[in-house]
């Protein structure tokens, strides 16, 4: 069996798509996975979360997963596997992610500081979200790697194009990219211009 954590190595890009129109969220994940995207993220702060999670893994792609994010209780971690999360993605150390570890779900766990990215890998994350990384940038993602080699970091938040490549060399194990790669397709957008931005980002992180 794949784990999430071989997956993040392989794939290298979470699209993280929060809006406010349920259906244009569905619309831009659904042409971000016919180009290739392999792991998406739909934060719970779209209103409908759980309705667009659920009718997206009921037909992803082969070897596609589709996650919940911004997920902070217990009770929401359920609710979204419930709706068929494959991965949990977490903004912070909270209880969540022993909710989604004890639930036998992967999680990605957000954390900034060394104590809380040890706190996050000690609590059973899959990775950990560098979060946000534009705070630091690559030359903090290294600084972090020098006493925690073994832990797997995501930065996210700020994460371009053209900076993808600086992360990697960094050492991460893969980027998550929401508004650089999403632009306005969720709010009714071009799905043209989308699907360049994605075939961008696809290129930068192989």
């Amino acid at each position: 069996m794949v784990s999430f954590l071989d997956r993040l190595r392989a794939y290298r890009l979470v699209a993280i798509v929060r809006g406010v129109d349920p259906e244009h969220v569905t619309i831009t994940c659904r042409v971000l996975l016919e180009e290739g995207v392999r792991l998406v993220e739909v934060p719970l702060t779209t209103p409908g979360a759980e309705s667009v999670i659920a009718e997206l893994a009921a037909d992803a792609p082969a070897g596609a997963l589709v996650g919940a994010g911004t997920v902070l209780e217990a009770p929401q971690v359920h609710e979204v596997i419930a709706a068929g999360a494959q991965f949990i993605v977490t903004p912070a150390v909270t209880v969540a992610i022993n909710a989604a570890v004890e639930a036998g779900v992967p999680v990605l766990a957000g954390a900034y500081s060394p104590s809380e990215a040890w706190a996050a890998h000690q609590a059973g994350a899959s990775a950990v979200k560098l979060f946000p990384a534009s705070a630091g940038g690559p030359s903090y993602l290294k600084a972090l790697r020098d006493p925690f080699p073994k832990i797997p970091f995501v930065p996210v938040g700020g994460v371009d194009v053209l900076g993808a490549g600086d992360y990697f060399a960094a050492g991460a194990v893969a980027v998550g990219v929401g508004g650089p790669l999403v632009g306005d397709a969720v709010r009714g957008g071009s799905l043209d211009d989308l699907r360049r931005r994605a075939r961008a980002f696809l290129a930068a992180v192989r």
